[in-house]
């Protein structure tokens, strides 16, 4: 078998990333859909910005943010334990700040970071993303990062109003929380 093209596969529709990517976002969803006090007076509620990519190194876009961390001791392969992701995601989306870095087989970095916003150098078609006015910061960041080659997907969950939007080659797909669930939601 002779080819003279090289191999390539579209890693985010790749079968075991789209396992990961729909464990994320139901996790989520589920995470939002737990979280009773929405709409309250000075609240703030559960907050999440995973991103997951192709390569281990980030450094190139982002920094270490502080003492912020994911507890790898509980939880370092998110696919290995999908109770165990959920439990320690529910407790990091309570308590840390950042985003969570996690590679394409599941592997979850213990530290989370800021993710820097690029140059019009940086990403070939940033300057042309159109950001709606309930994005806030760590929407646009996974917007804008979602450009980047080597990030596959970006999944946040707003702490505002429980939202939940995932981010693929500078687009998204925003689920407020009265529609997570699409049609599986139980209707009150």
């Amino acid at each position: 078998m002779r080819s003279d093209e090289p191999l390539s596969i579209q890693y985010a529709e790749h079968p075991p990333v789209q396992r990961l990517f729909d464990l994320v976002t139901y996790t989520a969803e589920g995470i939002s859909l737990q979280f009773d006090r929405w709409g309250g007076d000075h609240f703030s509620g559960p907050s999440l910005y995973i991103l997951i990519g192709a390569e281990v190194n980030f450094d190139s876009y982002t920094d270490p943010l502080g003492e912020h961390g994911w507890p790898i001791d509980r939880c370092h392969v998110a696919s290995e334990s999908p109770d165990a992701f959920t439990t320690v995601a529910r407790d990091v989306a309570f308590s840390q700040d950042g985003a969570v870095i996690m590679t394409g087989d599941g592997t979850i970095q213990e530290q989370m970071v800021r993710v820097r916003s690029p140059s019009r150098t940086d990403i070939p078609g940033v300057e042309e993303l159109n950001y709606p006015d309930w994005m806030g910061t760590k929407h646009m960041s996974a917007l804008e990062s979602s450009l980047r080659n080597d990030v596959l997907w970006g999944i946040t969950l707003s702490e505002e109003d429980g939202r939940v939007t995932t981010f693929l080659n500078g687009t998204y797909q925003d689920y407020p929380r009265e529609e997570i669930g699409g049609r599986w939601r139980p209707k009150s």
